[in-house]
């Protein structure tokens, strides 16, 4: 009889602490913007609870920083807490979670530490054998690949950065190689948990927030049939990178970060894997929305009054708000900011986060980019091209205008 397969949730990306566009919290004290990424995390414990999970595998960056306070590392000691008390969870050091320096701690190197029952902490280039409650399961571990240890100074001072990250890229890819030796020889299902960039893969926000260099591996070093299941994490853009068996996969992050993410659905992956085959699905969680509003009354007398009309034709509801607005040099003076910004948060806006003017200049932009680097005759020229004057007339006026430049 054939095993059954093991039930698993993969996420990653936090980043706990992330406080931008948040306001205090007069129940708790805490930023408005952190509560979000706890609620976050509640629905992923509460989905592994009401699933039966066997193994929660995360992927990396528990922290906005790699030094969080205290407060912080609170609520994600609860959130591992809860969760190793249905299942057993393996966590992955991420790029945000590396200490800032040879001999300090990871963020979550404390469970370690203290032999949490249920946590494993992926530390290390390591095979874990983990027993489920249907069966064991290997899990292999890649955190975020750390320069200084893979590329000694003295070694790397000679490189050129191209040359540095062609070096780490396969120095990494050399350790899962030899990871995928390790497990050939146990028949349980088999994982492989990475925190690093794969080239071909859709980048985001995590670019602006990146701590270091990056170097991006090769996805044919991933799709090693060895592996039933690669959980990745470090981009924030849920993906698979590429299609078959072993799925290659970015669960992404559970919440956005700004503006540069809005419209992505933020979640996890439900992964049912046995030996040789896995199945898996997006799970979508109630990220925070993030909304960019466009506007255009350059020609409105009342572009204040324009501006309330266009907003109130969209659901801002729990959204964090931006409204980009077009005005004209003569009704740019007659908008009201915190006119617009009451009517969107009595709308139900959580956050209006700008108010942005794009104000055209008509002489400028007639003129083209650097007036003031032009002779007088070529802003003529191209003030009269503007203005459609025909071919026989620009002449004229030219000439005209050449004879009192040459008087002048």
């Amino acid at each position: 009889m054939a095993a059954e397969p093991i039930r698993l949730l993969h996420f990653a990306d936090v980043h706990l602490g992330l406080e931008t566009y948040g306001r205090a919290d007069p129940a708790t004290g805490l930023s408005s913007r952190a509560l979000d990424f706890i609620a976050r995390l509640e629905e992923v414990r509460d989905y592994a609870a009401a699933e039966e999970a066997d193994l929660v595998l995360f992927a990396g960056d528990a922290f906005r920083t790699r030094t969080p306070n205290p407060t912080y590392q609170r609520e994600f000691a609860r959130f591992v807490r809860d969760i190793a008390a249905l299942c057993p969870v393996v966590l992955l050091v991420g790029s945000h979670d590396l200490p800032a320096g040879p001999g300090k701690a990871a963020s979550i190197e404390i469970y370690d530490t203290l032999q949490v029952p249920n946590v494993i902490v992926g530390g290390s280039y390591a095979v874990h054998r983990v027993e489920t409650r249907r069966g064991p399961v290997q899990v292999a571990t890649a955190p975020y690949p750390d320069r200084a240890a893979f590329l000694p100074e003295r070694r790397a001072r000679r490189l050129t950065p191209h040359e540095a990250d062609d070096l780490l890229r396969q120095a990494v890819e050399e350790k899962l190689r030899r990871l995928a030796e390790e497990v050939d020889a146990d028949p349980a299902p088999r994982m492989l948990m990475g925190h690093f960039s794969v080239a071909g893969a859709l980048a985001g926000s995590e670019k602006a927030i990146m701590l270091g260099r990056d170097a991006a591996i090769r996805p044919e070093a991933l799709a090693d049939p060895r592996w039933d299941y690669v959980a990745l994490g470090h981009l924030h853009r849920h993906q698979a990178v590429a299609a078959g068996q072993p799925p290659i996969v970015y669960s992404g992050s559970i919440e956005r970060l700004d503006f540069s993410e809005e419209g992505e659905p933020k979640g996890f992956c439900r992964v049912e894997v046995a030996r040789g085959n896995a199945a898996w699905r997006f799970v979508e969680v109630a990220a925070r929305p993030f909304l960019t509003i466009q506007a255009d009354v350059r020609a409105s007398r009342d572009p204040t009054a324009e501006v309330l009309r266009i907003v109130s034709g969209v659901d801002v509801a729990g959204a964090v708000v931006r409204v980009m607005i077009r005005l004209e040099e003569h009704n740019a003076a007659l908008l009201r900011d915190g006119e617009i910004r009451r009517a969107l948060i009595a709308a139900g806006a959580d956050h209006v986060a700008a108010l942005q003017q794009e104000v055209a200049h008509p002489l400028r932009s007639r003129l083209g980019q650097n007036p003031e680097q032009r002779t007088p005759e070529e802003l003529l020229i191209r003030y009269f091209e503007q203005q459609e004057v025909p071919a026989d007339r620009l002449e004229l006026l030219l000439a005209a205008a050449r004879e009192l430049l040459a008087e002048d």
